[in-house]
């Protein structure tokens, strides 16, 4: 399937590893030109020299960004203007916040985690947006988790958060309509990233953990990264130009029964 993503710029936030590197590679290997922010140098480095391995006619750019700082967002997304010439697809991400039930965590916490999880992608959201519309055609992709789908209760402060990212999305849809922007966002449930293999390897056995959460989805596993990218690069299309507005679920089925 052709996707028209050949030579569009694409910026990911949280592109060094997990999630977001998969979603950058899958880009790269579309012909697009990728912009890679993280805040580790040398995972940036081993992300900047594996986007290049797979690129296909496209540029590679990594820069050392934390996304908590909006002038430090601005200026990344600045730069990546100057030097590619032009933004098309955005795509937020950020860790989560620490698990444990609503009340156990103090007012403190919740400003905490607004800081580290919902003003971050409004933060790159709102840099990018004059650039799209220049463009006159965009993409904003939100990464979240399936908490904004299905409340979790030892997983409260990433429900706050995130939902939060919900409703900032939701408002820019008929916005952002008539500039040929679309706004998806993307709730991932399990899939196998860094943070959930040392959660699952907390018993001592990574892959036994992973067994065991796997026994809890319909499809019998937790997912793949370059799944949950698949997705992630179908809506940042071309051909997903009529998708606005919607939360995707990639979950395996998880949601369905609870």
């Amino acid at each position: 399937m052709e996707l028209g993503l050949a030579n569009k710029v694409a910026l990911v936030a949280g592109g060094s590893s997990g999630l977001g590197l998969a979603v950058a590679e899958e880009l790269a290997k579309e012909g697009a030109h990728v912009a890679i922010g993280a805040r580790d140098s040398d995972r940036l480095a081993q992300a900047e020299a594996r986007l290049k391995s797979v690129a296909r006619g496209g540029r590679v750019l990594a820069s050392r960004v934390d996304v908590k700082d909006d002038a430090e967002v601005r200026r990344w997304v600045e730069d990546v203007v100057a030097k590619l010439g032009a933004l098309h697809v955005v795509v937020t991400n950020s860790g989560g916040p620490p698990p444990g039930p609503a009340s156990t965590f103090g007012v403190d916490a919740y400003k905490s985690a607004a800081d580290a999880v919902l003003l971050p992608p409004i933060s790159l959201a709102l840099a990018a947006l004059p650039h799209l519309k220049k463009a006159g055609w965009g993409r904003l992709l939100f990464i979240t988790s399936e908490t904004v789908h299905r409340p979790v209760a030892r997983f409260a402060l990433s429900g706050f958060a995130r939902m939060g990212i919900v409703g900032f999305s939701a408002a820019l849809v008929q916005e952002l309509g008539d500039a040929g922007i679309t706004v998806n966002v993307l709730a991932p449930g399990y899939m196998r990233t860094p943070p959930v293999e040392r959660t699952a390897g907390n018993a001592g056995d990574v892959e036994a953990g992973l067994r065991a959460m796997g026994a809890h989805i319909p499809l019998k596993r937790v997912g793949l990264p370059e799944e949950f990218a698949a997705a992630a690069v179908f809506l940042a299309s071309e051909r997903a130009s009529f998708i606005t507005g919607t939360v995707q679920l990639v979950d395996g089925g998880a949601s369905v029964i609870g």
